[in-house]
């Protein structure tokens, strides 16, 4: 793509470096940037930095959060005692959209995944087993994506979790396999959670 500007053409490839955002798509964003008046443009990026220099992350469950504690952590009403275990935020917010859960949350920040590097260490998963052992969790849903990492993460969970005195179960497979749960629709992910079935690995 030929440019007629440095300054454009270093704006367009910082915004193909999002993901799912290709040069034509970064092009049409940065020429629209260009027609809006100087203050909406320093907002967007105030805003960016803002988010970057201060978000923080919930220290219970690991949500992304504007205070150490995140909302749902903090809110009275919901059930401390069932944790859905989710990959990251995203999946926190399409369970959220259903209005059918009242319990809390726990981010792994990620799936096993040897092939990208991504071992248990690398994830949440020590301070989910600190907050099983706490006792105060009656029950912990696997609610990762239909995947063979999300299917590797949730049988190593078990596996931590299977001597402790907590009941595991896993959301119903009305996600088909290979589906994510930030796509899954509203009404199918409702019902996944609702008909959850006990998770167990024959030894």
């Amino acid at each position: 793509m030929n440019f007629s500007s440095r300054l454009l053409e270093n704006a367009v490839n910082e915004f193909s470096k999002l993901p799912g955002v290709g040069q034509k798509t970064a092009l049409r964003l940065v020429l629209h940037l260009l027609n809006q008046s100087s203050q909406e443009v320093e907002n967007l990026s105030d805003a960016l930095t803002r988010l970057k220099r201060e978000i923080r992350y919930c220290k219970v469950c690991g949500n992304i959060s504007d205070s150490e504690v995140c909302g749902v952590c903090s809110a009275n009403k919901r059930d401390k005692s069932l944790v859905c275990i989710v990959e990251d935020t995203r999946d926190i917010m399409a369970i959220e959209n259903t209005n059918q859960y009242n319990g809390v949350y726990h981010v792994l920040g990620g799936l096993i995944s040897p092939m990208d590097g991504i071992g248990p260490s690398d994830l949440n998963i020590e301070r989910l087993v600190e907050r099983v052992k706490t006792g105060e969790i009656e029950e912990v849903i696997l609610a990762l994506s239909a995947t063979m990492e999300g299917d590797t993460t949730i049988f190593y969970i078990f596996k931590k979790l299977k001597d402790l005195p907590v009941k595991i179960s896993t959301i119903a497979r009305g996600i088909a396999f290979g589906g994510e749960i930030e796509y899954a629709d509203e009404i199918t992910l409702a019902r996944s959670i609702a008909t959850r079935v006990p998770y167990g690995v024959e030894s």
